[in-house]
């Protein structure tokens, strides 16, 4: 809902501030006030277009900002969010201004923001009727959305039960679509996940072979000189057996070294500590030396052995270029080609599958369209009623509203079905869509019946009107007062009006008053209490607001009013 509203350099005004309560809120003021600058500053609030030559004379740029209240869960809400704006708990800043030059800036939220994402916003906010205005209601898939909506529970579930239908519908399509389309490339696939792993199996890599095998094939590929290198290293540490003269070795020396230190080790416990490490050496020596000479023994040449190493690593290393850097990482392609195969061999069953649920979808969608467009048809005839029996009130007596719901072949997101609501300003004429067939003050009259129909089915919580009672008075116009009045039970209404009829029914009243230099200041948009109203009333109706007559229609008609409302 609006709070405030406050416009800078636009038209005539020059810094004005509206303060916008619930209810039916009326804008009067004499002619070339500056009322209508009130919805040309909304519709530029809302992402309207704009124009430089509005922007009032000596001024660098017009303002509009506008103050709302806006629930934190709703659709409103989740927009700003996005948009990267912010709300002050359920309170939010929208802010337009067009330069001389004619650039144009908003801000959203405290965030700067494109302008069509102002317009994008207003299609949960606000409703704008007037002559040069884009009315939502004229957007198809907004008819189609409200008809709906107006329709009630009956088509709600049945709506819930189609869209469900359809997106699991799109769903099916989209897999079967992949699945036949790429029925090549997968078969190709498969193929090459075959060959991979026949290889795998005949060449049976075991995990961590691929080291265990580099490090046998060094061992045999050096077994003469690892031979040798064990026998001089043994030979270094006991001696040689076979040798005809004693060399020292270091088993022998260390064996000196021990004799030398036991005759004398309990005469100094730090000497002893040094034969307790030489002990401890020649022990370690000892087993050194056991181990090389087994070691020695073991190590034998074996061509044939070697050969067969080698040709393992070979076959090892083929797979590893292709399938993974060690055998361990071979095994682990191999075990998820398993299962991408299983997947892909399973395409032919699975088609299957989907086509049967497809055909099912299909069917529900079909059963569910065919009751969309039953209760669409039966609630059309219904609001065409309704409209027209308002318009007849509301001074086009000969006008008869329509809608036209059309059957495609195709499944959409929301039936098969096209809406749009017609008019026919008089018998004679052919229902045309309602852009083509009334003037501006009769579009808007016909929107102010379209909404009182739909009033309570229509989620937008604020609308504005203006020419909604041009060329009309009396009777009828007594009549769009009450249709706005009975709008207003359910919405915020401002509606700019000359017409006392209309004023009198006003939850709230706003006058707006040019100063002696000819523009609205900030002191020039008054709230009238009772009194004031009944002195603009008088005015508006005998152009005179002492006039008695005048004045005394005036209580009439804010009696009528209150009567009317209560």
């Amino acid at each position: 809902m609006l709070e405030e509203v406050r416009i800078q350099g636009l038209g005539v005004i020059d810094d004005a501030v509206l303060e916008l309560s619930p209810g039916l809120t009326v804008v009067t003021g004499e002619t070339g006030a500056g009322k209508t600058m009130v919805v040309t500053g909304l519709g530029l609030l809302f992402g309207g277009r704009s124009d430089p030559q509005r922007v009032r004379p000596g001024a660098s740029r017009a303002m509009v900002e506008g103050r709302l209240t806006v629930a934190p869960d709703s659709r409103a809400a989740k927009r700003v969010t996005d948009a990267g704006g912010e709300l002050d708990e359920d309170v939010l800043i929208l802010n337009r201004t067009v330069s001389a030059e004619g650039r144009s800036r908003a801000t959203l939220g405290g965030r700067s923001a494109p302008v069509s994402t102002l317009a994008y916003l207003a299609d949960d906010l606000v409703a704008v009727h007037g002559q040069s205005d884009q009315h939502r209601l004229l957007r198809a898939d907004r008819q189609r959305a409200a008809l709906d909506r107006y329709a009630g529970e009956e088509l709600s579930k049945v709506a819930g039960a189609y869209s469900a239908a359809y997106r699991r519908y799109q769903e099916v399509s989209e897999l079967l679509e992949e699945l036949t389309t790429r029925a090549r490339e997968r078969s190709q696939e498969a193929e090459l996940l075959r060959l991979g792993l026949e290889e795998i199996a005949e060449v049976a890599p075991v995990a961590g072979e691929d080291a265990e095998l580099l490090e046998e094939e060094n061992r045999l590929s050096h077994a003469d000189a690892l031979r040798v290198a064990a026998t001089s290293a043994h030979e270094a540490l006991t001696g040689d057996p076979a040798a005809s003269e004693a060399t020292a070795d270091v088993v022998g020396l260390l064996a000196s070294a021990r004799q030398a230190l036991t005759a004398v080790r309990e005469h100094d416990a730090q000497l002893a500590a040094v034969a307790d490490r030489l002990d401890e050496a020649s022990y370690v020596i000892t087993d050194a030396a056991t181990e090389i000479a087994s070691y020695a023994e073991s190590v034998e040449a074996d061509p044939a052995r070697l050969a067969a190493v080698q040709q393992r690593r070979s076959q090892l290393t083929q797979l590893c270029r292709k399938y993974g850097e060690t055998a361990a990482d071979v095994l682990a392609w191999s075990e998820n080609a398993t299962k991408r195969l299983t997947e892909l061999e399973g395409d032919d069953e699975r088609i299957e599958q989907l086509q049967e649920e497809q055909a099912q979808l299909h069917a529900q969608m079909t059963e569910s369209a065919d009751q969309l467009t039953q209760i669409r048809t039966e609630t059309a005839q219904r609001f065409g009623t309704a409209v027209t029996e308002e318009l007849t009130a509301l001074a086009m007596p000969h006008a008869r509203v329509s809608v036209n719901v059309t059957t495609g072949e195709q499944f959409g997101q929301h039936g098969r079905d096209d809406i749009e609501i017609l008019l026919a300003p008089h018998p004679s004429a052919p229902p045309l869509p309602l852009n083509k067939g009334a003037s501006g003050g009769e579009l808007s009259r016909v929107m102010l019946a379209i909404e009182v129909v739909f009033a309570g089915a229509d989620p937008v919580p604020t609308f504005v009107f203006d020419e909604v009672d041009a060329g009309v008075g009396g009777k009828a116009a007594v009549e769009i007062g009450r249709r706005l009045s009975r709008l207003a039970r359910n919405a915020q209404v401002l509606v700019v009006t000359h017409l006392p009829q209309v004023a009198a029914f006003a939850d709230a009243h706003l006058v707006v008053e040019k100063s002696s230099e000819g523009m609205v200041t900030a002191s020039g948009v008054n709230l009238l209490d009772r009194s004031g109203r009944v002195r603009e009333l008088s005015r508006m109706l005998a152009g005179l607001e002492d006039s008695e007559l005048g004045r005394a229609h005036a209580e009439e008609l804010l009696t009528l009013a209150a009567a009317d409302r209560a």
